[in-house]
């Protein structure tokens, strides 16, 4: 909103603003900006003819500063009924020249719901800048935040395309970036991801939950994690479903989310889809490391609960004798 208002507010027309965000970047794509602002004629109200001049019959201060405010002369105002007004020509502004603006009107003024600083800056963004890009179709359009000056270049997967990369366009920017392993589309990404997941889900005979609010907001928080998903299956000893389903959906979907399974006959079984951030390559380590971790849960899990069934419901009525409510 902040980008459209700046347009706006600058009489930059445009057709449509794409937005791109993936855990490492946000972007725009400004599709059919004008190239330049529009001209407008702009009419002012200035002061009242009853004080426009002196008994003398010479231009008060009152007028000479309107008009040296707008530009222009006393002499180059207009009386309309009781008032002088002062008309304007507006040229219109070159788009390079109006979005060399946007690091200060635009970047630095973006809402989070938690911020940071770094360094010795008092600067504060949601995470530290990196880098920035910034092209009007094929032209650098420069500008600086803080000690990085916007470019042309950015960088691909953090693990399989840690590279500089040179954006030649701004409309290649989504294509470039995905040839490198990131979908910056988050659209896209999280459609991907849940068709990754009813895949698998289908090829085991499994039904996964997408509808309920806990589950829609899993699957935007993995969104918001991967730059490039891949899904995966993991597995638990069918011992730990002896502890409450709700233990065990606490445990996979709340602390580690993953997405629990079911089986065609609606029970919960004993395995999980998961997303990393990256390709299938050396998935069997991936796997074992998410099992190894979920396994450590559980364990306290069954721990707890078998403690549990050990007490008597009277001994800790009684317990509640020391409690003050």
């Amino acid at each position: 909103e902040r980008l459209s208002d700046f347009l706006n507010e600058n009489r930059l027309n445009f057709d449509l603003i794409r937005k791109f965000s993936t855990p490492r970047r946000l972007a725009v794509l400004v599709e059919g900006l004008a190239e330049s602002s529009e001209a407008m004629d702009e009419e002012v109200k200035g002061p009242s003819a009853k004080i426009a001049k002196d008994a003398e019959g010479n231009w008060s201060k009152a007028i000479q500063g309107f008009s040296r405010g707008q530009g222009l002369t006393p002499d180059d105002l207009v009386l309309k009924g009781d008032y002088y007004f002062a008309n304007k020509h507006i040229a219109g502004v070159a788009a390079q020249e109006i979005l060399a603006k946007v690091g200060a009107e635009v970047i630095s003024k973006m809402q989070f719901k938690t911020y940071m600083k770094w360094g010795n800056n008092s600067f504060l963004f949601v995470r530290p800048i990196q880098w920035m890009v910034s092209l009007l179709d094929s032209e650098v359009v420069l500008f600086e935040l803080l000690d990085v000056t916007a470019g042309n270049t950015t960088r691909g997967h953090r693990f399989l395309s840690n590279q500089e990369i040179t954006i030649e366009k701004a409309t290649d920017y989504a294509e470039v970036l995905k040839a490198n392993f990131v979908m910056v589309d988050a659209g896209a990404r999280k459609a991907e991801i849940s068709k990754q997941i009813k895949e698998i889900a289908i090829e085991n005979n499994w039904t996964v939950e997408f509808s309920d609010e806990k589950h829609v907001e899993l699957l935007e928080e993995v969104n918001n994690l991967v730059e490039y998903p891949t899904a995966f299956v993991g597995s638990f000893d069918e011992k730990y479903l002896s502890v409450p389903e709700e233990v065990l959906v606490t445990s996979m979907r709340d602390n580690q989310r993953y997405f629990e399974v079911y089986t065609a006959e609606g029970k919960l079984a004993p395995h999980f889809i998961s997303v990393r951030n990256g390709n299938a390559e050396g998935m069997e380590n991936v796997i074992l490391g998410n099992e190894k971790v979920l396994v450590a849960r559980l364990e306290d899990a069954e721990f707890f609960w078998k403690e549990d069934q050990k007490l008597n419901i009277t001994d800790l009525v009684k317990k509640l004798e020391n409690v003050t409510f």
